[in-house]
């Protein structure tokens, strides 16, 4: 695996951390550095067993982006780097989106650009105290890639995400907690625990069902309700089948704590 993502197992809880680390331009987006990740991420997409992912970085930033310095070398092929740089990271968020495991962004400094749309990608964000999100395309003269225009408004809404295009405003940690950017804000020098404690809870959770909330809650917008009902039908339904579900409902008859697999 390309030391530009660093992937860190714990395979007896089933949780893999997957550190971006290119800590000295701020874990900017290039192409080798989104290869890397979309490598990092099929093989965790591969791989039996696991139950979270997490999405951390190197040094003092999370992501500040695309690297504009590779746009910017020769503008005649600026569009050919913009598209060898997405086809890399739109498999990655893709497969991030599929799979079962629940992923977890752990954010500090600062997650802008490209680096934003993939915090919105993930399930729960715990951010340290201190970091700033921004859209930041605006101050390239280009629109939000990476799901950005996707997700932001599904969860700010379309008024606020308009807000946070067109005036390039920052929000602190507090700030995108209270818009639903944010599930957690935790002390300086706390978000490594902090995340680990937070993924150790849902490692121990039923995989499989999650897998479905997750993949019913991204379509829910798009269809109507009696074929979202039918949705949700179908997948209770493959739950019932699952070890898990039998675990969770002999547990809950016997008054006990279920001990969930993931299977």
């Amino acid at each position: 695996m390309s030391e530009l993502v660093r992937v860190e197992r714990n395979d007896a809880a089933g949780i893999v951390r997957l550190v971006l680390n290119r800590p000295d331009v701020l874990n900017a987006l290039d192409v080798p550095l989104a290869k890397a990740f979309r490598d990092a991420v099929e093989d965790v997409a591969r791989a039996g067993g696991v139950r979270v992912v997490i999405l951390a970085a190197e040094g003092r930033a999370f992501v500040a982006g695309g690297d504009v310095a590779a746009f910017g070398a020769d503008f005649t092929r600026s569009a050919e780097v913009v598209n060898a740089l997405l086809d890399a990271l739109h498999p990655a968020l893709l497969r991030l989106r599929a799979i079962d495991a629940p992923v977890i962004a752990a954010v500090k400094g600062v997650a802008a650009g490209a680096g934003l749309s993939l915090v919105l990608n993930a399930d729960l964000v715990i951010a340290e105290e201190g970091t700033r999100f921004v859209v930041a395309y605006d101050k390239v003269g280009s629109s939000p890639d990476c799901g950005g225009t996707w997700f932001l408004p599904r969860k700010v809404g379309r008024a606020r995400a308009a807000e946070l295009m067109f005036l390039g405003e920052a929000l602190d940690a507090g700030e995108a907690l209270a818009a639903g950017i944010v599930n957690r804000v935790v002390a300086a020098g706390e978000l490594n625990s902090a995340t680990d404690e937070i993924a150790g809870r849902v490692a121990s959770g039923p995989t499989r069902a999650f897998g479905q909330f997750k993949r019913l809650t991204d379509q829910a917008l798009e269809r109507p309700l009696p074929e979202h009902l039918e949705a949700e039908r179908a997948a209770f339904l493959a739950g019932t089948r699952t070890a898990d579900f039998r675990e969770g409902v002999t547990a809950f008859l016997s008054k006990r704590k279920p001990d969930f697999t993931g299977e």
